[in-house]
């Protein structure tokens, strides 16, 4: 027959064996939560960085566009202006119109 005294100490030993071992299960999953919450806290700050100077080159794009675009349309005609009366009519004509009424 089975005598259940013997059961009193291993259980008494066993107890607190369980007990330190969740102790460091939980400080063991605290630490790499904290270890995860830092890396995405990095990455979520280096993706910030590269949208502010994304939105910045976009900024800088629309600026021209916008703001120039006229005036860069102007300096390219008189660009191709000049380049005519240089080659005095030599290649490809930039402009038809004007090519066709003189």
């Amino acid at each position: 027959m089975w005598d259940w005294a013997y059961l009193i100490p291993i259980i008494g030993v066993s107890i607190p064996i369980v007990a330190i071992w969740t102790s460091h299960q939980r400080k063991l999953a605290e630490m790499q939560i904290d270890s995860t919450a830092d890396a995405t806290a990095e990455k979520a700050a280096q993706y910030a960085s590269q949208v502010a100077k994304l939105e910045d080159r976009v900024a800088v794009l629309e600026r021209i566009v916008t703001d120039r675009g006229y005036d860069i349309a102007t300096q390219i005609e008189a660009l191709r202006d000049t380049r005519e009366t240089e080659n005095s009519g030599c290649g490809v004509p930039l402009n038809m119109e004007t090519r066709e009424k003189a």
